[in-house]
């Protein structure tokens, strides 16, 4: 998809070709002066006459009509050079991207050195680009009556640079992009179609494509080992369940395991707690854990980094039948401790109990486990940020480093003894699955944290940030991707 070349002439032929535009410049530079002089000044004419945009994430087309070799220039305003960061950055390629989308070009070209900063490198900024060109193009294949007509793609890109780290960052943003759009594909895929039997089938396609192990638990299994919070929420469905867990081994001995652990609800109905009929159908996105977690999965897979990584899905779905659980059933869980369901939509830390469970046992010696937990989050947070749980702040640091080199939004909810003991007031079993309405987002990852005991954990979720009812620079509304770059990115510093 991606060329790199060292020098750009104003003599190139190309179909489109990208420049950055500043918005602190007294007069234009480097290429843009090059190709006003060309214009005879008449760029700098129609910037005077706001005819071409220097604000921030602003996309003006030119038409050239043969006076330099490219037949269309996109001029991308960035703004005050001071005042750009890495994600404006990264949106406004997104933004030209769809422009060029929408247009249906199939080539482009961009002077990847019009877009520096003191801040950012041109590894970093090719990595931004290739993430962009890959997420801000993205739709979903849906089921709608197709027309003839040629679908047509961005395929070709020539990036002028002379950096040698370009193509490096070129391939980690393409890789980047690659695991959000997997995320976003499984994640806006209606709940007939993905069940857990499909969600065990695409971890699987992806661990085969890139030589990594799995293993699929069946119900039977998870009897014979005492998976019972799991299998309680699966009594609803006629799907049966599946623990989906896959192994990359980045390392020559199988040590320091890093445990990926996602979400793997297809669809849920809230069981007898059933949820309003409104909206309903954006259930099929509670799922949007295992999303992220295989995205990664496809990032780590292309980038291959030194990490032994664990890959670990409980996956289900929560509806109601005869056999379904119900407010009061008492349910032991795979680490021996009981669980007394008092809302059956609080099902997510009943499946993720176990996968963590399951992870430990598989030698997991760090957890981050990825959920649209709680409409709790949702209140407190909003839907541009993913709370976040720990028992361990140096391993937090590492996961929000991380979040933070990628331009995601985490916020650190507090786990104080008052809210642990809320999950003790149970007359009947170890633990409560539902305490009510106060603290809901901390009591709910501090649940699944009850599980992971004093193995470093971090918990995300993600109810708030997986599903987006509007567009974006980056992308469709629908599925997001969430936390994919966080994990990724995890998954190569890991130390």
């Amino acid at each position: 998809m991606f060329t790199v070349k060292a020098n750009w002439n104003k003599d190139k032929a190309e179909e489109a070709l990208l420049i950055g535009i500043w918005s602190d410049h007294k007069k234009l530079e480097g290429i843009a002066a090059v190709l006003d002089e060309a214009f005879n000044g008449h760029i700098t004419e129609l910037l005077r006459e706001g005819d071409v945009s220097v604000m921030a994430k602003s996309v003006t087309k030119l038409h050239t009509f043969g006076i330099v070799g490219a037949k269309r220039l996109y001029f991308i305003g960035l703004g005050r050079r001071a005042e750009a960061t890495y994600e404006s950055i990264r949106e406004a390629f997104g933004k030209a991207v769809q422009m060029l989308k929408r247009e249906k070009r199939e080539k482009a070209a961009i002077v990847l050195e019009t877009f520096e900063n003191d801040r950012l490198s041109s590894e970093k900024l090719a990595h931004a680009f290739a993430e962009a060109v890959v997420a801000g193009s993205y739709a979903f294949e849906n089921y709608k009556e197709r027309s003839n007509e040629r679908d047509k793609k961005l395929t070709e890109i020539t990036v002028y640079s002379s950096d040698s780290q370009t193509g490096a960052g070129l391939s980690t943003g393409h890789a980047f992009g690659a695991g959000i759009n997997t995320a976003r594909n499984l994640v806006n895929t209606p709940g007939n179609l993905l069940t857990p039997k499909d969600l065990a089938r695409a971890a699987m396609e992806i661990a085969i494509k890139y030589g990594m192990e799995y293993e699929i638990l069946e119900r039977e299994d998870m009897e014979r080992l005492g998976m019972g919070a799991l299998l309680a929420v699966s009594q609803g469905s006629d799907e049966p369940p599946k623990m989906i867990t896959v192994k990359y081994k980045g390392r020559d001995t199988w040590d320091h395991v890093l445990a990926l652990v996602g979400k793997g609800l297809t669809f849920d109905s809230g069981g007898y707690s059933i949820k309003p009929g409104a909206n309903m159908h954006e259930m099929k996105s509670d799922m949007g854990g295992s999303g992220s977690v295989l995205g990664a999965m496809e990032a780590v897979g292309r980038l291959k980094p030194k990490t032994n990584l664990l890959f670990v899905i409980p996956s289900s779905e929560n509806l109601i039948n005869g056999k379904a659980m119900k407010p009061g059933d008492v349910f032991t869980s795979l680490s021996g401790k009981t669980i007394e369901v008092r809302n059956t939509d609080a099902e997510g830390r009943l499946i993720l109990a176990d996968a963590i469970t399951y992870a430990k046992e598989m030698g997991a010696d760090y957890l981050v486990d990825v959920a649209t937990l709680t409409g709790g989050v949702v209140v407190a947070l909003g839907d541009c940020t993913t709370g976040a749980l720990t028992n361990d702040e140096v391993f937090f640091k590492q996961v929000s480093q991380s979040a933070g080199h990628e331009g995601e939004l985490l916020w650190l909810l507090p786990s104080h003894q008052p809210f642990k003991d809320m999950l003790r007031s149970s007359d009947v079993a170890d633990l409560n699955n539902s305490t009510g309405r106060l603290g809901h987002a901390i009591t709910g990852g501090l649940f699944v944290g009850e599980f992971a005991g004093k193995t470093p954990w971090v918990h995300l979720d993600i109810a708030g940030t997986a599903y987006s009812s509007k567009p974006s620079n980056l992308g469709p509304k629908g599925a997001t991707g969430v936390m994919v770059r966080t994990l990724a990115r995890l998954a190569m510093n890991f130390k």
